[in-house]
């Protein structure tokens, strides 16, 4: 047995369908919030506000999906589903565009394609990820390297996708953004078509046998033991699921006036809804009769270190709303006689990841042979410290600048270079973390639990966002004011230094934990 040479092939056809639905989610989102502000002229607030909705709920459905092809369609048909339904829900975003002019239809096909969007988002996001780590054995030492390969396809897609997709629909005239999305419906049906034509060929554990099909359903068998409990627990465990984010979700959206309630009163019930689940979810899988302590304290490493990636996204995800912001009003994007679309700056991160990832697969190895490694709650922490780190070297690239004034881009591309390293200590290793620590019954739906943080931490960006500073609007977060550009950064500067600490402080005890009970 060839174990520790090269990859499978699975690897690169899951590669491949990853970067053309990255390459959709991506050339969309490059284009969405200016797509917003300057062809449905919506005001940067709501713009925020949409934005946070929209990629909130992209990472919330991820546990629709994974439940789904755990219980019935498994992950392959949950996959092609998933890309189709996204691929409609670009389609209807390009008609949006098409009748931008036409506010009411405009907005409600716009409306129409994030829900599809979302939706198809929600099959396809969890299982793609669930598959890569079935293809290898269960003690085989490549699934780190395999889940920094699969990353890097992400990242392909997301550098591919502002270029093109900025090319043809950020021209400066609203009437473009249509080619733009147009152009994102076509990458997803590419990465449908490769991922159903191969399939079977490829996506096979070391064994041949394939991997991801529908699960098989046995027949009802009234007995006790353990399968019995967990079936039986299965559909109630749903159903608390459900009752109890309902629950949750009608409190968060209570509006206290004078000691009254005031139920739909300026609600906000998608974070109302995205924030309830996220509380609830957890305590619902973690409650689950059939665990047994070793598996509940895995899944509890799970739950602590999702927490703080939380402020991770929040951070980072500034990317696709108030640095788009910065980089079309305050950024200097001439080169010679050529203005760089501003959406072309969303391609630095991914371009960095596709350099550094080997570099950085390289570095954990040759620390890896020495000994001296960092633990992967460590390496989540100093993921963290770099995000900060990020925000504190625009923030003093800014201060003192008024608004309407322009800035070398050497600041915001010195940010996202930062950001680059952060997001390469914590996100492909949190991926191959879920993975090792999740019990298998549960491999998808704790995936879906692990975007489920992203799904709160989008939410938050979103608005996060709506406190960037306009004309010179004093605003003010949790008693911190806003005055000026240099306040706004030193926000994320506080926010995640603070949960880098705390993480850094606890790593060792989540790691003891992880050692303990992961075999």
């Amino acid at each position: 047995m060839n174990q520790t040479k090269g990859h499978p092939k699975g690897l690169y056809l899951l590669f491949v369908t990853e970067m053309w639905e990255r390459f959709s989610y991506y050339g969309m989102r490059a284009l969405f919030m200016l797509y917003m502000v300057q062809a449905l002229l919506f005001d940067k607030e709501t713009a925020s506000q949409v934005y946070g909705s929209y990629t909130g709920l992209v990472y919330l459905t991820p546990l629709i999906g994974g439940y789904v092809a755990d219980r019935y369609w498994g992950n392959r048909r949950s996959i092609v589903t998933g890309a189709l339904t996204m691929a409609l829900g670009q389609f209807l975003l390009f008609l949006s565009a098409c009748y931008f002019q036409e506010a009411g239809y405009a907005r409600y096909m716009m409306f129409c394609g994030l829900g599809f969007l979302i939706l198809g988002n929600g099959f396809f996001k969890p299982n793609i990820s669930t598959m890569v780590g079935h293809l290898y054995a269960t003690d085989d030492k490549r699934k780190d390297s395999a889940f920094t390969i699969f990353y890097m396809g992400v990242n392909v897609g997301s550098t591919l996708a502002p270029l093109v997709c900025g090319l043809v629909g950020n021209t400066g005239r609203p009437e473009d953004f249509k080619w733009g999305f147009l152009a994102a419906c076509i990458g997803m049906l590419i990465g449908a078509a490769v991922f159903q034509i191969f399939k079977e060929k490829y996506v096979c554990d070391p064994e041949g046998r394939p991997v991801g099909v529908a699960p098989k359903r046995l027949p009802s068998v009234r007995k006790s033991g353990p399968s019995s409990r967990t079936g039986g627990t299965s559909s109630v465990r749903g159903w608390w699921m459900a009752a109890g984010t309902v629950a949750l979700t009608l409190l968060f959206s209570v509006n206290w006036d004078a000691g009254a309630a005031h139920w739909f009163s300026g609600a906000d019930w998608i974070g109302s809804l995205i924030y309830a689940t996220a509380i609830v979810v957890p305590i619902v899988i973690i409650s689950d009769r059939s665990l047994d302590r070793s598996e509940k304290m895995r899944i509890g490493v799970i739950y602590i270190i999702a927490f703080f990636v939380i402020f991770f996204w929040a951070a980072y995800e500034q990317a696709g709303a108030s640095l788009t912001f910065f980089a079309d009003e305050q950024t200097d994007r001439h080169i010679g006689g050529w203005e760089m679309p501003a959406s072309y700056f969303q391609s630095f991160n991914p371009v960095m990841i596709v350099v550094l990832a080997p570099l950085f697969a390289s570095f954990w190895s040759f620390l890896g042979r020495r000994g001296l490694e960092p633990s992967s709650p460590r390496k989540q922490a100093i993921g963290l410290l770099l995000l900060s780190l990020g925000y504190l070297y625009i923030a003093f690239g800014v201060k003192g600048v008024e608004p309407g004034m322009k800035v070398s881009m050497v600041w915001l591309a010195g940010l996202y270079l930062i950001h680059t390293m952060g997001e390469l200590c914590l996100a492909p290793i949190g991926l191959s973390l879920v993975y090792k620590l999740s019990p298998a019954r549960f491999s998808s739906l704790l995936m879906g639990v692990w975007y489920l943080s992203t799904s709160a931490a989008n939410k938050f960006a979103g608005l996060l966002s709506g406190y960037y500073p306009d004309e010179g609007a004093a605003r003010s977060f949790m008693g911190y004011r806003i005055e000026s550009l240099f306040d706004f950064f030193m926000l994320f500067v506080f926010m995640s230094g603070t949960a880098a600490v705390i993480l850094f402080l606890l790593s060792g005890k989540l790691q003891k934990i992880m050692d303990r009970h992961v075999e």
